[in-house]
């Protein structure tokens, strides 16, 4: 009981202050796309920031889709890769099998035009990862993030 008593004043305190949590990205090389679009999703609806501070591959990149731009930045260390979607299980030794036409276009819905732009100028889609890393072609997708970062 006395554990209880003590316990009440410290929860209606956790409650009534919001919780803020930024996603700290420093090395996301990846995965399925529908668990980076829930991941997304809830950071987006949260109202939460994403810092970008080293790899964000892949489906990593979905983030410029999700989540507003206002609450996306880079640091000096970010760099992006994108590439096509591969089906479910497609990697057989280590050896990416099989691309899917209908995955890359589902995430490419999902781009914000200056990433579909950076992507186009550079060949579009292939099974081989195309990076931008930081500088210029970075800048004009997402803001560097402020110093405090």
């Amino acid at each position: 009981m006395r554990i209880t008593l003590l316990l009440l004043p410290s929860l209606s305190l956790l409650a009534a202050t919001p919780a803020r949590a930024d996603l700290h990205i420093t090395r996301d090389h990846g995965g399925y796309v529908t668990e980076y679009k829930a991941k997304y999703e809830r950071i987006r609806d949260r109202r939460e920031r994403v810092i970008i501070d080293g790899i964000c591959n892949s489906a990593c990149t979905l983030v410029f889709g999700i989540v507003p731009m206002n609450k996306v930045c880079v640091t000096p260390r970010a760099s992006l890769g994108f590439h096509q979607a591969y089906y479910d299980k497609a990697f057989t030794f280590g050896i990416k099998v099989t691309t899917s036409s209908g995955g890359t276009s589902d995430l490419m819905s999902y781009y914000p035009q200056t990433v579909k732009d950076w992507i186009q100028r550079n060949g579009g889609l292939t099974s081989e990862m195309k990076k931008i890393v930081n500088g210029k072609d970075l800048w004009k997708i997402v803001d560097p993030c402020p110093e405090e970062f």
